[in-house]
Order: structure tokens, then C-alpha cells, then sequence
């Protein structure tokens, strides 16, 4: 499999206990009905390796995404027109642009933060994820957080 990340839509019977457990800790920190990721572990019953090894790759699905907040961070090579091209693909899916923070480039490389809001219109997500982490010089795309 190549570096681009795959996104799938599942049931939550088809999902990993333990996953279920990460995504009710992360909700109960967010929510701050618990102060540390010690005692969110502990309520839900997982280690804290468990957690930090899941927290980024799982997120509760909500039928309506409209309204939706994404943060996204990028590792990009320093090349003419990429931040143009990825600028582009969000804005071809009707994406809104709220934010966008890019690092001074080191040794080849900045960091991109982008706020991203949906819209009604706004197309598949996980398609302008994938087509985003899928353009030569952007080395990986992830969700920091969704509000």
C-alpha cells in the first residue's frame, strides 16, 4: 500500500472494541468531563498507549458534516504552486477556507494548517482528503481536529 491514506465508512458493529473506547475517551476530554487522558483511559477501560496510538486515526461519523469545522496539517516539500494546487482541490470540492498558516520551509519542508469548513455543498470529504495527500510534494495530510 502507498504512503496516501485509505478512509472508510463503517458500521460501529464492524469496528474494534478498543477503537470505540479511544473515540469515547477523546469525547470525554473534549466534552471536559475528565481533566487528563489518565483518567479518560481509565473510565473507558484502555491503556494510554492504546489511546495515543488511535486518537488520530478515528473519528465519530455525523451524517451532517454541513456546518463542520476540519483542521488539517500537511508536510509539503517547498515547491512553486503547491500550496496553489492544494488551495485548488479544496475549493473545487466547495470546501470553505477559513485559516491557513504555512511554516517557514526547512530543509525542504513546511508545515501547512488549514481550517476548512463544509458546506451543503461541499463533495465527498474523503475524496479531498485523498486527493489532497495524493499530489506529488505533499507528504501526508491529517485531521487534527473536527468541531
Amino acid at each position: 500500500m502507498s504512503g496516501t491514506a485509505k478512509y472508510y465508512v463503517v458500521t460501529q458493529k464492524a469496528v474494534p472494541d478498543v477503537l470505540l473506547r479511544v473515540v469515547e475517551a477523546k469525547r470525554l476530554l473534549e466534552s471536559e468531563k475528565v481533566p487528563t487522558v489518565q483518567e479518560a483511559v481509565d473510565a473507558v477501560g484502555i491503556s494510554r498507549s492504546s489511546f495515543y496510538k488511535y486518537k488520530d486515526d478515528i473519528f465519530q461519523f455525523h451524517d451532517n458534516a454541513q456546518g463542520t469545522t476540519l483542521t488539517l496539517t500537511f508536510q509539503m516539500e517547498d515547491e512553486p504552486g503547491l500550496l496553489s494546487e492544494v488551495l485548488k482541490t479544496i475549493a473545487e470540492y466547495h470546501a470553505n477556507i477559513l485559516t491557513i498558516h504555512q511554516s517557514i520551509p526547512i530543509n525542504g519542508l513546511a508545515s501547512l494548517s488549514l481550517s476548512v469548513q463544509i458546506l451543503q455543498d461541499t463533495g465527498d470529504v474523503s475524496g479531498m482528503l485523498g486527493q489532497l495527500e495524493g499530489k506529488k510534494g505533499v507528504h501526508h495530510v491529517k485531521i487534527l481536529a473536527r468541531e
